[in-house]
């Protein structure tokens, strides 16, 4: 090769390199409002995706300081609530009525009012309930109305309440303090706990009943992935009195066997009726075989996706463009990712697609295993939306959106870069002609889609949240399952429920069903 053709070579890469970088470097930040101008339409939006948008901080701030002064009662941050306290649950954006909306949207009318709804636990009263209130006007709210009754047939009672972080802290300092000391012998000798070794994982529902509020914990070795490690010791909490020093241990199991507490289990244990046969050996802090760390390293880069000129869709607030697609979007705290006011060509095609719900039922000869049914907008889609890791998570070039939250806390939260927007070639041609007979000619349309994704992290599971949005006008909602599997302690006939993955664990056989509301407005 001759020395001026490797030079110009040289200066060819060198310069697709730094146009890499300045790209990289320049779409690296994950501004509020992105105003990336598509090449084939305006965004005519004019703010009127802003009747969907989320709360902001500023607005949950109003909210809270509005129910602190205008209920009545005293409000205890529910981040230190006691059962017996009353406290704020949960504040979100109470989505305005479809009605008013379209007025709005396609009459002229006027904007509806923006307003937020708040969930309240009131565990400080003569007959305990839980409550929610519409909060309003925002910025600035002057009235609250309670819609319990309308939306519920009437009041909550309140040991429906879904468990807040508390009090998992809660029944955690009355296992540590209160239970395991009653086995000394066991806990030390077969359990090797130190006091901080074990970690507890709730079942769900919290009883067979309606008024139950018991609760199995499956106990694990405390390390990473500690989903995995599963000791063989369960205990079922009665955590339903509102007097945190009346709560009682109802049964306890190990390795097979119930037990009525740990005061016999341990009595059971010391007098050599309890074999211990199979005693757990201890997991490394890294988890060993759960460690989420590489194995070998990765031999070469992983392909990043370029976009010579730019996103080819825009996100202004609320919402996106994209081709002939346009949409608003939000995240609710509890159910998650959705979408509103979704449009083709201009024309509306639904009104909200959104999630709802992720149901998983399992099985297994264990009680925790064998009782759990998790909901888990109970426990909080939306709230645990977890950032996005750039390059892995998503693309490396895609658009990072900030979600604001308050939940289980008088205070809002961030979480960082929880929402990507990506446009994706997908591999394959969308149509495509080869001609060798008669004439000679080649025609084809490159394929792509716009993704919107979220992934919620809710125990042992991640879930991938994306909608996606086709050239050919389909739309595609869809999860993926990550993270870890739920496991129970391998006893007996426990390969009925599912198959052995380490030494003394069971990947428990379950079902998951995801719910999805499709509001279609198709044609008026």
């Amino acid at each position: 090769m001759h020395m001026k053709t490797l030079l110009i070579l040289l200066v060819l890469a060198s310069a697709t390199i730094f146009a890499l970088v300045c790209v990289l470097l320049t779409r690296g930040r994950a501004p509020s409002t992105c105003q990336h101008q598509p090449l084939e339409q305006e965004d005519t939006d004019d703010g009127q995706s802003l009747v969907f948008a989320d709360l902001t901080p500023e607005e949950m701030v109003q909210v809270v300081r509005y129910l602190q002064g205008n209920l009545g009662v005293q409000l205890v941050d529910a981040s230190r609530a006691k059962p017996s306290d009353n406290c704020i649950a949960s504040v979100d954006l109470q989505v305005p009525a479809k009605a008013e909306v379209l007025r709005f949207l396609d009459g002229g009318g006027a904007r509806p009012p923006r307003e937020a709804l708040a969930v309240l636990y009131f565990g400080n009263q003569p007959d305990p309930n839980i409550t929610e209130y519409v909060v309003g006007p925002l910025p600035m709210p002057a009235y609250h109305r309670d819609v319990t009754v309308q939306k519920y047939g009437g009041k909550v009672p309140y040991h429906r309440r879904p468990t807040l972080a508390v009090e998992y802290k809660q029944i955690a300092g009355f296992l540590k303090s209160q239970v395991f000391p009653t086995a000394p012998s066991f806990m030390r000798q077969v359990m090797e706990y130190d006091g901080a070794s074990l970690a507890a994982l709730t079942a769900a529902p919290r009883g067979f009943q309606s008024g139950d509020r018991i609760t199995w914990f499956v106990l694990f070795q405390n390390v990473s992935g500690f989903f995995v490690h599963p000791v063989g010791l369960e205990v079922l909490v009665d955590h339903s009195s509102l007097d945190i020093s009346q709560w009682a241990v109802s049964r306890v199991f190990y390795n097979g066997q119930y037990y009525r507490d740990m005061v016999q289990l341990e009595s059971a244990y010391v007098q050599g009726r309890i074999s211990v046969q199979k005693k757990v050996r201890k997991a490394p802090r890294d988890g060993d075989f759960s460690s989420m760390k590489p194995r070998a390293p990765s031999a070469a880069l992983f392909p990043l996706q370029y976009e010579p000129q730019g996103p080819r869709y825009s996100v202004r607030n609320n919402h996106i463009l994209f081709q002939a697609w346009s949409f608003a979007f939000g995240m609710s705290v509890n159910t998650g990712l959705r979408l509103f006011d979704v449009r083709h060509k201009g024309e509306r095609v639904a009104y909200e697609i959104s999630v709802q719900e992720a149901l998983s039922v399992y099985g297994s000869n264990c009680p925790g295993g064998m009782s759990t049914r998790y909901m888990d907008g109970s426990f909080g889609i939306g709230r645990y939306t977890s950032p996005l890791v750039r390059g892995v998570d998503c693309p490396y070039l895609a658009t990072y959106l900030d979600v604001h939250y308050l939940a289980h806390s008088q205070v809002s939260r961030i979480s960082k870069s929880a929402l990507c927007i990506f446009e994706q070639n997908l591999g394959s041609p969308l149509r495509r002609h080869y001609s060798n007979l008669q004439s000679l000619y080649y025609g084809g349309l490159v394929n792509s889609a716009l993704v919107v994704r979220s992934i919620a992290t809710v125990g042992n599971y991640d879930y991938v949240w994306d909608f996606i949005f086709y050239q050919n006008g389909a739309i595609e909602g869809k999860v993926q399952a990550t993270g870890y599997a739920s496991s129970s302690f391998l006893h007996g006939d426990g390969l009925r429920y599912g198959n052995r993955v380490w030494e003394h664990t069971l990947g428990t056989i379950h079902t998951h069903s995801i719910n999805y509301k499709v509001d279609l407005d198709v044609g008026g």
